[in-house]
């Protein structure tokens, strides 16, 4: 009998093995049908049951400085292919579901244990959140504000009931409102006075003197900015701090990022790692036609 479970246990073990190893490589192959980091060696691998990666810069700077990219991997990669010229590592883990909740912010808090004890990367790191990344972002930095050094943050969901949660301007995603009611583990009227989301704790950012830079759309309607980026800046400015905007004109939610990432590279390397031959200033509003 105890030889009969030993064996099932092994089968069990192999089908689990085989369901991962399934899971991650899917997930790299439907990231892009091109990889942009393809030049750079890449470590791929499961890591709590989520697939994460990690991406080595050709020649790592001096304190092996990094960013964490919160989702959405691959897309509109300019920023992560200049920091990984600039010798940057980039780092990920692929946890789509949880929206920044606090299961996720307890699985960044071990996956930033594994990179520093596997990787030695720098004690700090630069947060990059498109869309529902700024949850990611923001929940997690706003509990751990000694690890982090800046944060650029694009088109950021601040505000969950604004998107998924769709109780303002925008029209906000069924699918995404009911999934991150799981994993918050609330039903919709505790949802509506939940307050552990960047609306109210980025906060704790602010006071830190965290760098930040938001880079939006001006008319986008998925993630509007006056139910989320420009609350959060009222909420940095009543605590001392600032958010550096760059505002798209005549723009949605989409594109992401700047087709010339250059003003948002130069803002990560002035007001966090000190890279050297990257100089410039930048004011707190730029706009862009």
């Amino acid at each position: 009998m105890m030889r009969k479970n030993k064996i099932l246990l092994f089968i069990l073990g192999l089908l689990v093995g085989a369901i991962l190893y399934f899971a991650l490589n899917q997930f790299f192959a439907t990231s892009g049908s091109e990889d942009p980091f393809s030049r750079f060696e890449q470590d791929r691998f499961n890591f709590e049951g989520y697939p994460a990666v990690v991406v080595k810069p050709q020649v790592p700077a001096t304190d092996n400085p990094w960013v964490w990219r919160a989702r959405f991997w691959a897309h509109e990669p300019q920023v992560d292919l200049a920091l990984l010229e600039q010798g940057f590592h980039l780092v990920f883990v692929d946890a789509p579901n949880l929206y920044g909740s606090p299961k996720a912010v307890a699985l960044w808090n071990n996956f930033y244990v594994y990179l520093l004890e596997n990787y030695a990367l720098n004690a700090k790191c630069v947060l990059e959140g498109m869309s529902r990344g700024g949850l990611y972002v923001y929940n997690w930095a706003s509990k751990n504000t000694d690890k982090v050094t800046c944060i650029y943050a694009d088109a950021p969901v601040c505000d969950i009931k604004s998107w998924p949660g769709g109780m303002g301007r925008g029209e906000g995603s069924k699918p995404d409102w009911e999934k991150l009611l799981d994993a918050y583990g609330l039903d919709e009227e505790a949802a509506k006075g939940y307050e552990d989301i960047p609306l109210f704790n980025a906060y704790s950012v602010a006071q830190a003197k965290i760098p930040v830079i938001h880079v939006c759309g001006a008319l986008d309607d998925v993630v509007p900015m006056e139910e989320n980026t420009y609350p959060l800046m009222d909420l940095f400015e009543k605590h001392g701090s600032s958010i550096h905007l760059i505002l798209k004109d005549s723009v949605g939610h989409h594109p992401h990022s700047l087709q010339d990432p250059t003003p948002i590279v130069s803002f990560i390397l002035e007001n966090g790692y000190q890279v050297q031959g990257n100089e410039g200033k930048h004011a707190k509003l730029e706009q862009i036609q």
